[in-house]
């Protein structure tokens, strides 16, 4: 048994600084690598998440076993053989309503296995079982500061680590940096807690040289922007580049004016980029693309005339590749102004007025976030994003919408996202166009296309309309045909927290204590996990909806909540705050969050704006973090509250596909609920025990 030791404050705080920032570049790392090689793991980056939470918080329960160091190594090794052995697999979607673009083009000859949940489950517990040994570090060095009287210090070194993590990817992300780079930092900062320990030494390095290798051998990436692992190759027998995105065929760079080579296989392509210029029948003067990517919509503007072109592309890699092999050239013609950065963003930010703003063929492949199950472009098809784009064009502008509208309800959604923008229905085109299936047209520049009958725009304004589900910020999934968890997603839901709760009691002596009776389980701390990782998935979708889905967006978030989190942790340490005064602090600001609309953020002043999303954000989670800094403060074992406050925060990642039928704003509330469940415990466990609420 590994006992709890009293060693030099010094050594204990390095290592669990070293612990936690191995952790959190640990978890970041895998969520970039495994969807870059499995690809169903790119729509489901909150499962690694959520098995990071459950195996720190296993580990933390072990904190007082014999270390399990040993099977650091061995595990992440699993990982990644896992990681590239379910890559060279062609694993099929089970039905479109939850959209899996799963592509495969490039695997003609790999093995077809029906299903996805065969590759979630084994991800989900190879990635968990990683992280047990960095959990039961974490939990045994905490359990030191406890016993010496200093638990928030060691809390907050803890989040000091956990934000050195996020600052280093972060770094790592903007420098393009492949991925050895993403495991060789933690890796060997791994080697610092094994020290001292010669076999288990020598296990590491032979474990971080095979590991290294093998993420090495499997990259055959031309580039890693900070989304995407990137690839471009000309196209057999067509004068078109074919770009891949993590080994997916993702978009195609056309040579938008050759028309005589293969015109069998190109023709319906390039003649359905120019469906809504016949249409238009009139001259260019300024023109918005929205999803530019390599830049086949600003060729074909380019082509048509247009004298000026502002493209919008939130991948600076796909920028990159369009700037220096797109057969056409589109972003070094001086007319083009090329803008990286989120469509939204440039939508709140921008006065410029446009004649036509085009939405290209946008196809995320990956989500918003680590903590979110909305992908990176559904906040472009919303009716705030729709009624924001129109306040952009001029009184007789247009706009023209391409997309892949695989089922009738996808096309439904558009229509009616359409609609209720523009007040009656588009005119749309329908066709196989390769890249693209339909067109659709609205504005006053398309009012000659296909007038709609006056009592079929009454039937679907009147009857249609207000039975449909309609993509907005609070909803935004235009992939799911209705506001519901689909089947789908409720087995995944439900095997994963099946899978879970199996693990818990078979790995967990304290569990299986609790369950019997024979010991009380934490709770309060298990709801505290919940309610934040709900509170933190909300705030980090409202800001990247505020200042656009970018992937720096979202490490900003993420590192300003750990600095929050922190400032409330030291202060209890130094001047305690009672949590009940802080409790109320908190629930006034999470009915302030509930109440309080986001558009009333999106202003034009850059600072007005910065402040107004710090009280937003900073309140709540201040307010949350002193009160669990309150309450972690008397906690006998550190390391169990610790382990069941993580355990909450896998079953709040789980509670997050909620938003698919409740929306977001009802992941507040039910944050909420949660806390106040938990200010209720601590009430009853104050009232039980006196002498720990004087002492909290």
């Amino acid at each position: 048994m590994e006992r709890i030791t009293a060693r030099p404050v010094r050594t204990t705080a390095l290592e669990l600084l070293a612990a936690s920032s191995i952790a959190l570049f640990q978890e970041l790392a895998l969520i970039r690598w495994l969807p870059a090689e499995v690809r169903v793991a790119a729509y489901f980056p909150n499962l690694i998440l959520v098995a990071a939470f459950l195996g720190l918080g296993l580990g933390s329960l072990k904190a007082r076993s014999r270390s399990l160091l040993w099977l650091w190594p061995l595990s992440l090794i699993a990982v990644v053989a896992a990681g590239i052995l379910l890559g060279r697999v062609v694993f099929t979607a089970e039905g479109i309503s939850d959209h899996l673009w799963l592509l495969y083009d490039d695997l003609a000859d790999a093995p077809v296995v029906d299903g996805i949940r065969l590759p979630i489950l084994a991800l989900f517990g190879l990635t968990m079982v990683s992280f047990i040994p960095l959990g039961q570090v974490l939990g045994n060095r905490l359990q030191e500061f406890r016993e010496a009287g200093h638990s928030l210090r060691g809390y907050a070194i803890d989040l000091g680590g956990s934000f050195l993590g996020v600052v280093a990817f972060a770094w790592l992300s903007f420098g393009w940096l492949g991925p050895v780079w993403w495991f060789a930092p933690f890796l060997v900062l791994g080697g610092y807690l094994m020290r001292g320990r010669r076999r288990l030494v020598l296990l590491h390095w032979a474990g971080a040289g095979v590991i290294l290798s093998a993420v090495a051998a499997s990259d055959d990436a031309d580039v890693y922007s900070p989304y995407y692992a990137l690839s471009a190759a000309v196209a057999e027998g067509i004068p078109d580049i074919h770009i891949r995105a993590n080994g997916a065929l993702h978009q195609a760079a056309v040579h938008m004016t050759a028309f005589d080579v293969r015109p069998e296989r190109r023709l319906p392509i390039l003649e359905g980029y120019r469906i809504p210029y016949r249409a238009l029948n009139r001259p260019i003067r300024k023109a918005l693309v929205l999803g530019a990517g390599t830049g086949n919509d600003v060729a074909v503007l380019l082509d048509e005339g247009a004298e000026e072109v502002h493209a919008i592309e939130i991948d600076p890699g796909i920028i990159e590749i369009g700037r220096t092999i797109h057969p056409n050239r589109p972003y070094d013609d001086p007319r083009v102004t090329l803008h990286n950065m989120d469509a939204r963003s440039f939508l709140n930010d921008t006065e410029e007025r446009f004649d036509l703003i085009v939405f290209g063929t946008l196809d995320s492949m990956t989500r918003l976030s680590a903590l979110s199950n909305v992908r990176l472009d559904n906040f472009v098809y919303t009716v705030e994003s729709l009624a924001a784009a129109r306040a952009r064009m001029t009184p007789d502008g247009g706009m023209a919408l391409y997309f892949m509208a695989s089922e009738p309800y996808i096309h439904e959604h558009l229509v009616a996202l359409l609609a209720t923008t523009f007040g009656k229905l588009p005119a749309v085109h329908r066709g196989n166009h390769s890249l693209f299936n339909t067109v659709y047209m609205s504005g006053p520049a398309f009012e000659g296309v296909a007038q709609t009958p006056a009592d079929v725009e009454a039937w679907y304004a009147n009857e249609r309309l207000p039975q449909m589900a309609v993509p907005s910020d609070d909803w935004p999934y235009l992939y799911l045909e209705q506001r519901a968890v689909t089947p789908f997603y409720l087995s995944v839901m439900a095997m994963l927290a099946a899978f879970a709760a199996l693990v818990l009691f078979a790995f967990s002596r304290e569990m299986r204590d609790a369950v019997a009776g024979r010991t009380e389980a934490d709770v309060e701390m298990f709801l505290y996990g919940l309610a934040f990782l709900l509170l933190e998935t909300k705030f980090v979708t409202a800001m990247n909806l505020l200042w656009g889905a970018t992937w720096i967006t979202s490490a900003v978030v993420f590192g300003s909540i750990l600095l929050t989190i922190l400032f409330a942790t030291l202060l209890s340490d130094r001047r305690p705050i009672g949590w009940r005064l802080a409790g109320v602090g908190l629930v006034m600001a999470l009915l302030v969050v509930y109440a309080l609309p986001l558009h009333l953020f999106a202003t034009g002043n850059g600072l007005l704006k910065l402040f107004m999303s710090a009280v937003y954000v900073g309140a709540p989670v201040f307010f949350a973090a002193l009160c669990f800094a309150d309450r972690f403060r008397v906690r006998q074992n550190a390391n169990l509250a610790f382990g069941w406050n993580l355990l909450g925060a896998v079953f709040g990642g789980l509670l997050e596909f909620l938003s698919m039928s409740l929306g977001f704003s009802a992941l507040t509330l039910i944050a909420l609920l949660a806390y106040v469940a938990a200010f209720l415990l601590g009430l009853r466990s104050a009232r039980a025990n006196p002498a720990a609420a004087v002492e909290a």
